[in-house]
């Protein structure tokens, strides 16, 4: 095994990382814990779209709308304040200051954990029988005994929609200068309903169109009639079970056609159809290694067909979250380093959506139990935060959902509400740890809390609520 940095004479690593994401770099920095040599090799900025032009800078936008409804209504909480308007400029100042904080701390942690950081477009130039393989960046190449391919995901469009002009992915949608008075988006999943509830907030007029039945069809039931309740109340229309045909621009505006033979005028469409892996263009299949319409599919100990490469983050089938990421990397270092780590599962991760309100779930949703213990061997609870103190204090409706496997433990964990992303850490725990209703129950949460409210749902789970009715 090389010592940290590497055998710089030979380029010659533990780890060559292809990417410098979530996956990447949190596979660098646990790697040089371990004591393994490792070259991370990126082309743009550490951090990739989540830092950049995901998570942080959406979840920056979302709490500017808090505090624009905040504001909105202080006179509800005996605050007189008056709500001027949306400073595109100063939002994306404040939006700039967060990411530009997150990335000089994280330069700082790659650059202490003596990580060779190679800036350039890099490709898979060959792979070796044996294990590991060839990066090749701007001519340079870089030998790894162990090559980990972390490229990541691009903001993905439909056939026949291109990109340009008034129609745009999140990641334009993230630096515009200004607040659209009409805007539709195709997709009302993760994205498309958090951009949703960013421009609403901004004064925008929203209509979200959705190929499925439900908004967020890939949450529990119960979460995507609650948000859709909400969103009405919000004065976000939105039209389920509805495809897009088209979309026509001009230069002052855009016609979007729907299948039903509808059309929307707006100024703008928002594109939120979900991301795609950037698994083409970079050499693996020429390398020898699988790839599947982009995807690079791997074992649960995320190794590629080929020995020694191994595949992490969005680029492996599955859920496309940065805390996914950061896992997939911890486990694929410690897996070189010959720990023999858990396998990270997708159905243990949780999940959050940071529109108003939010949604946090970790586990199966109620079909999917029904599906796999049988209907008659699934039991459910809804405790609605009507009955909970903080959630009345902070003015928000919503409800936690809990899912169990009949005599046995928790297999989900459901919650709508404002802030209730906060609480999915508990949650995370409860099914993870494959708690039955009866362990949360004896558990005692912090009065007034919304963390409260897992434990009275658990309460009632358990046949004995105490703020809730029978």
């Amino acid at each position: 095994m090389a010592d940290s940095p590497g055998d710089q004479s030979t380029n010659t690593f533990d780890i060559v990382i292809l990417g410098g994401g979530s996956g990447g770099y949190a596979c660098a920095l646990r790697a040089v814990q371990l004591g393994l040599s490792v070259a991370l090799v990126e082309k743009s900025k550490l951090g990739g779209t989540c830092l950049h032009n995901g998570c942080i800078p959406t979840k920056a936008l979302l709490h500017a709308a808090e505090v624009a409804d905040e504001t909105r209504h202080s006179e509800t909480y005996g605050v007189k304040a008056t709500f001027e308007g949306i400073d595109m400029a100063q939002v994306n100042s404040y939006k700039a200051g967060v990411i530009d904080r997150l990335y000089k701390g994280l330069q700082g942690l790659i650059k202490s954990g003596g990580i060779t950081v190679v800036e350039g477009e890099g490709r898979l130039a060959s792979t070796d029988a044996n294990g590991g393989g060839v990066v090749e960046v701007d001519g340079q190449q870089y030998t790894g005994r162990n090559v980990v391919l972390a490229t990541g995901s691009y903001a993905r469009s439909l056939p026949g929609l291109e990109i340009g002009g008034r129609v745009v992915t999140s990641e334009e949608a993230l630096t515009m200068s200004e607040v659209p008075e009409k805007v539709v988006i195709i997709g009302g999943s993760v994205i498309g309903v958090e951009f949703a509830s960013v421009w609403r907030s901004f004064g925008a007029e929203v209509t979200i169109i959705e190929a499925l039945p439900s908004l967020v069809p890939l949450e529990d039931p119960t979460l995507s009639k609650n948000l859709e309740r909400a969103f009405r109340k919000r004065k976000i229309a939105f039209k389920t079970g509805t495809k897009f045909s088209g979309v026509e621009q001009t230069d002052s505006g855009v016609t979007v056609s729907l299948e039903n033979g509808s059309t929307i005028e707006t100024d703008l469409v928002l594109v939120a159809v979900g991301r795609g892996p950037n698994g083409n263009g970079n050499g693996f299949e020429e390398a020898g290694v699988t790839v599947d319409r982009g995807w690079v599919p791997t074992d649960e100990r995320l190794r590629t067909n080929v020995p020694g490469v191994f595949a992490v983050g969005d680029l492996v089938p599955g859920l496309q979250l940065a805390h996914r990421g950061f896992a997939h990397g911890i486990f694929v270092a410690e897996e070189i380093a010959g720990l023999s780590p858990q396998p990270v599962l997708d159905p243990g991760i949780p999940r959050v959506t940071y529109c108003d309100p939010e949604l946090a779930s970790v586990g199966i949703t109620e079909p999917q139990a029904k599906e796999k213990y049988g209907e008659e061997n699934v039991e459910t609870v809804e405790y609605n935060l009507g009955g909970n103190g903080k959630s009345q204090i902070l003015g928000t409706a919503g409800v936690i959902k809990l899912v169990r496997e009949k005599d046995g433990p928790i297999v989900g964990v459901h919650m709508i509400g404002a802030r209730y992303g906060e609480q999915v850490g508990e949650a995370s725990l409860i099914v993870n740890w494959e708690a039955y209703p009866e362990d949360v129950a004896q558990l005692i949460h912090a009065h007034p809390t919304q963390n409260e409210a897992l434990g009275e749902a658990a309460l009632a789970l358990a046949g004995k609520p105490l703020h809730s009715h029978a």
